[in-house]
């Protein structure tokens, strides 16, 4: 069976292409997702949010298990440091993401999260 992880001198490390993946929030920013992926990334929907706000959405994921570590960040669109983001309820197929908008304004910004699951045990 291949490797899912590359690692190379020089090179990150990092999942194999044909672990990861991609997804569009529908409707607003508390619309939850779909991505059977161990690592991807999540366009959210350009919705406005408010200064001092939060939102959460569900992630579902059948590469997810309770007491697994998922690390997630804000990777691209959008401006830098108007967010902060979180995952969190890490269960069996599913975990949360939650976006805080630390900026003193309303944003309306589709940014993009990338996420990967780092299995546990």
């Amino acid at each position: 069976m291949p490797s899912l992880f590359e690692a190379a001198a020089g090179s990150a490390l990092g999942v194999v292409t044909a672990q990861t993946g991609s997804v569009t929030q529908a409707s607003s920013k508390s619309t939850g997702v779909t991505l059977n992926n161990v690592a991807g990334a999540i366009t959210m929907n350009n919705a406005a949010l408010a200064a001092a706000a939060e939102v959460t959405f569900t992630v579902t994921n059948s590469k997810v298990s309770a007491g697994d570590v998922v690390l997630v960040n804000h990777g691209s669109a959008g401006t830098a440091g108007t967010y902060v983001v979180q995952a969190n309820t890490i269960a069996d197929g599913s975990f949360k993401i939650s976006v805080g908008n630390v900026s003193g304004s309303s944003a309306s910004e589709a940014i993009v999260l990338n996420f990967m699951i780092f299995k546990a045990g």
